[in-house]
């Protein structure tokens, strides 16, 4: 038995080693449309992503993320939570699994996905590089306590961000508590009602800031916040900067970099 393994390992280790390019096979993550696939070298830099992963930095190819690292498509506090997540499975030496990130969709709105990363050796068992991959929520392997009404939850706040929303109102729509409800979301997405209520408005103006020249007063009101100085606030909470400090290095409208 041990003797047929060994033929097999050794065909198939034969098989890959045969192929011209064995990374192609990650380009199949291309055809994941809610996807994001990317693979990072111990240091932080991209060495492949797919084209949702793309999108997301706001550029138009690979090419554009090959060698550079978070910091160069994300606001600092965002970059930092990523590079730091990153760190924990390279000195872990083991995989990351379900943890949860808040992901914009095309509009800018947050999505709740599951995030796995796993380390890649290399034939002395260093860790050389990482590989990523995150999906919906609703398309992962979640536990089933408590998701459908924490869904209402997610779903209401995502469709109402510009109104006012409370936590209260957040209670009604999973019939509980709102010590129950506080207690069940957090646990459930590591993120309280009123965090998760601030990211979702944070991220939506992130996203006009990016793509309109719409005044930020009026990018307020539009988000649920009450003036520019609460979105400011929130924002610098969320990102490290503020909203004019974002616009100016992340719009293409206003070629400043941010320093």
């Amino acid at each position: 038995m041990t003797q047929d393994l060994q033929k097999i390992e050794k065909w198939r280790t034969g098989v890959f080693d045969s192929i011209q390019n064995p990374l192609g096979c990650l380009d199949l993550f291309n055809y994941l449309p809610q996807v994001y696939m990317y693979v990072k070298a111990a240091d932080g830099r991209y060495l492949r992503a797919n084209r949702v992963v793309w999108r997301v930095m706001g550029v138009e190819s690979e090419s554009d993320i090959v060698g550079k690292t978070d910091f160069d498509f994300f606001p600092p506090a965002i970059a930092t939570q990523y590079v730091e997540e990153d760190r924990r499975v390279i000195a872990a030496c083991e995989p990351l699994t379900d943890q949860i990130w808040l992901v914009p969709d095309s509009h800018g709105v947050p999505q709740i996905y599951s995030c796995n990363k796993i380390p890649l050796f290399n034939k002395r068992r260093k860790v050389v590089a990482l590989a990523g991959v995150k999906r919906p929520y609703l398309d992962s392997d979640a536990p089933e306590g408590g998701h459908s009404r924490l869904l209402k939850v997610v779903q209401f706040v995502t469709a109402n961000y510009g109104q006012e929303l409370v936590v209260a109102d957040l209670a009604k729509q999973a019939k509980l508590s709102q010590s129950q409800l506080h207690r069940e979301f957090t646990r459930l997405f590591g993120i309280t009602p009123n965090a998760y209520i601030r990211e979702v408005r944070v991220g939506v103006a992130r996203h006009l800031l990016e793509t309109t020249q719409q005044q930020i007063a009026s990018i307020a009101a539009d988000t649920g916040f009450y003036d520019q100085s609460h979105l400011t606030r929130q924002f610098k909470t969320s990102t490290g900067i503020t909203p004019t400090q974002y616009r100016r290095t992340y719009s293409p409208f206003e070629q400043v970099t941010f320093k």
